[in-house]
């Protein structure tokens, strides 16, 4: 006699767009696989301050390479301000995709997109980093996770469970720890590109004609530059400060941060660990803090996971077979 034959749902490859500030990316994701089917990803810059005509044909244009299914649920990844409910962009004096404000972005694209897709699911960029870190990344096998994304501003997300958590008393309001303030002024004002590099033009005094990005200050760090130093440890002792109650409060077992800043995971995993244990709990003392482990690919993966829907039959609760080589336990 044979063994009961277990049967598994095979689904489609999910098309997925991550729009960011300056580029689109468009791939199909293996959901059962959990990543991104090889050969499909498309990268496309956009300019921030292009017209509305322009980004849209930017995003058509990257997508319009993927043989998406017909029919598909297409997910889709973006910052805020939108409307994620009805698809349409609220970006006003953000810097970027101005020129899409009131436009209906759902609209355009269910109508437009490749494989006249049956529905488009919106999701915030910092949700979908998280979701793909939990499904497929440094956060797997945890129960209650927490994503950062540092870039221009600072990102996040709470899951419990894989499900997202933004509002109640143990999360900050709409699960955004840029909401949070900081020594009396909203967080950003010390985390994020603008304040860490109005921060070293302040103490440094460059030629006026110097501007140094936050890339290039985090190199002075490393090589010795002391003020570069003190400038990056201060703005990331500051942001452990700030979310390490909430952390508590959520009683989260990981911090996963990504972003481009993360680069720097040499410079900023040591003052973010130093803010976080200025609060003095059993909960952070078991914190894992680490860096993302699926930083190119983690929005795509977590906004198919979102679209996608019933997932129950898939085994998330193992841990990632591979171990991360930064995790580290506090």
């Amino acid at each position: 006699m044979t063994g009961p034959v277990e049967i598994r749902r095979t689904r489609q490859p999910a098309p997925v767009l991550e729009i960011g500030g300056t580029h689109v990316t468009a791939a199909l994701v293996d959901v059962d696989a959990r990543r991104v089917v090889p050969g499909t990803r498309c990268r496309q810059p956009i300019r921030a301050d292009a017209s509305a005509e322009e980004i849209v044909d930017r995003i058509l244009g990257c997508a319009s390479r993927l043989e998406a299914p017909p029919g598909s649920r297409w997910g889709i990844a973006i910052p805020g301000p939108f409307d994620y409910a009805r698809g349409i962009a609220l970006f006003e004096g953000v810097a970027k995709f101005d020129a899409l404000y009131g436009v209906d972005l759902g609209k355009i694209l269910i109508e437009r997109l490749p494989g006249r897709p049956s529905e488009v699911s919106f999701l915030n960029d910092a949700n979908a980093f998280a979701l793909g870190e939990w499904t497929a990344g440094a956060a797997r096998g945890h129960d209650r996770a927490v994503g950062i994304t540092l870039g221009t501003g600072v990102g996040s997300a709470f899951l419990a469970q894989g499900s997202l958590v933004d509002d109640g008393p143990d999360v900050p309001p709409q699960g955004w720890v840029h909401l949070l303030n900081f020594a009396g002024h909203p967080l950003e004002d010390t985390v994020s590109r603008r304040a860490i590099m109005s921060r070293y033009a302040d103490i440094a005094k460059p030629a006026p004609d110097v501007i140094l990005d936050v890339r290039e200050i985090a190199g002075k760090a490393r090589a010795g530059d002391l003020v570069a130093r003190r400038v990056m440890d201060d703005a990331f002792s500051a942001l452990g400060q700030t979310v390490g109650p909430w952390l508590a409060r959520f009683h989260a077992t990981v911090l996963v941060v990504g972003g481009s800043m993360a680069a720097s995971w040499d410079l900023i995993a040591r003052p973010i660990q130093e803010g976080l244990l200025r609060m003095e709990t059993e909960v952070l003392s078991r914190l894992v803090l680490t860096q993302a482990r699926q930083p190119e690919d983690a929005a795509l993966l977590g906004a198919a996971w979102y679209a996608a829907g019933d997932l129950s039959d898939l085994d998330l609760t193992a841990s990632p077979a591979q171990a991360l080589t930064t995790r580290r336990p506090l």
